[in-house]
């Protein structure tokens, strides 16, 4: 059963949308422990002072905010609590956009905005007329302590909390090496462009998350499967690396020639 996460409402104009906050994502995340090779016994860590190497104890650590090299000022607790955001428990809008304004760099984490029952009808009105508009909500929103910028995104039957990163998390491409905008001048002609929207078009399909898979998980999960069933649950075993194989790229070979052959292969997930 989905989980509440946070209750609060949605405040744009004079309207209040009340609403719980729900995940929208589970991470499969395959992790490790680091265990003892003789006991299989968990390896912990220590703290330490990292120029003398002897072990901190726990009342001994505070927090240090470097605002130069090698140089910190220390902030108490209370000081850091102090600064945080006040927990309003609402989703303001500030401001309305266009959906398509917003690049994929900025999204950060999902999560469901269920009504409350006595706000079913506002929270229909405005996933409505998002929809319509083709516009989402910029919001302010303090989850866990802390302040976020949030995007409020109409998707199907339920309105979507995505927080956002701040401008200056997403980096500038200034000083990357990428080649001009101006296809002329990045040495790509017309046919080749035409083959490529060719390719596009023969390898589009509907998006379907469940035909795609963590293949490295499954083959974990399954290996683990495998050694339980057969008793080894303390055996450490090496794995043969798997032979490299080497992909023709771009680089060594003609754009055309690739692009001509990859047409007519089928759909992406047919042609491997």
């Amino acid at each position: 059963m989905s989980r509440v996460i946070w209750k609060g409402a949605i405040s744009f104009g004079l309207v209040n949308v009340p609403v719980q906050l729900h995940p929208a994502t589970r991470p499969e995340r395959t992790s490790f422990n680091l265990l003892d090779k003789e006991t299989a016994d968990p390896i912990g860590y220590k703290q330490i002072n990292k120029r003398t190497g002897k072990e901190v104890r726990r009342e001994n650590i505070v927090r240090g905010f470097e605002y130069e090299k090698g140089h910190y000022v220390l902030l108490a607790d209370e000081e850091i609590r102090a600064a945080s955001p006040e927990s309003t428990q609402t989703v303001d809008i500030l401001a309305f956009v266009e959906a398509y304004s917003v690049s994929f760099l900025y999204l950060d984490t999902p999560y469901y905005l269920v009504p409350e029952r006595q706000g079913k009808k506002a929270y229909a009105l405005l996933r409505e007329a998002l929809a319509q508009t083709g516009k989402i909500g910029i919001a302010s929103v303090v989850l866990h302590n802390k302040q976020h910028l949030a995007a409020l995104i109409p998707a199907g039957p339920v309105l979507a909390l995505n927080t956002l990163r701040w401008g200056g998390e997403v980096l500038a491409i200034d000083e990357l090496a990428l080649p001009p905008t101006d296809a002329k001048k990045a040495g790509v002609n017309t046919r080749e462009i035409d083959m490529a929207k060719k390719l596009i078009e023969d390898m589009t399909e509907s998006w379907n998350p469940g035909e795609y898979h963590d293949t490295f998980r499954d083959e974990i999960l399954a290996l683990v499967d495998k050694k339980v069933r057969e008793g080894k649950t303390r055996e450490i075993s090496e794995v043969a690396k798997a032979p490299a194989h080497r992909r023709a790229t771009a680089d060594v070979v003609d754009l055309s020639e690739l692009l001509k052959r990859s047409l007519g292969r089928g759909r992406g997930k047919h042609a491997a």
